[in-house]
């Protein structure tokens, strides 16, 4: 028999449950052979996405793979569907990435 826990809104803000849950959502694609130019290019127009989106990313670059989990940068701010357009749609854009993949928007803290 298990009863569902009841928490104060104090707790819930401080474990990230409920309502101040955190979303976000990984991406990956592979990055083809490139010059340094081209890479700098890549990365410095990423990260301009990144800003004008509000957003924070978590790279994890291993040579070819380039993977990563978005969220928010406001504060109990959460990633969103608009938010995974634009990052989908910048890397479909570039000549360099290819097998783009989006996933779902997750809880950030308990549901990677």
């Amino acid at each position: 028999m298990t009863e569902k826990t009841t928490r104060n809104r104090r707790i819930r803000k401080k474990l990230h449950l409920d309502e101040w849950a955190i979303l976000g959502f990984e991406f990956s694609c592979n990055l083809a052979e490139a010059s340094e130019d081209e890479y700098e290019a890549f990365f410095n127009t990423f990260a301009d996405v990144v800003i004008d989106q509000h957003l924070y990313i978590t790279l994890n670059d291993e040579s070819e793979t380039l993977e990563g989990f978005v969220t928010s940068a406001d504060r109990y701010g959460n990633a969103t569907e608009e938010d995974k357009t634009a990052i989908e749609a910048f890397l479909y854009g570039q000549n360099i990435a290819s097998d783009v993949k989006v996933g779902p928007l997750v809880d950030a803290i308990y549901g990677i």
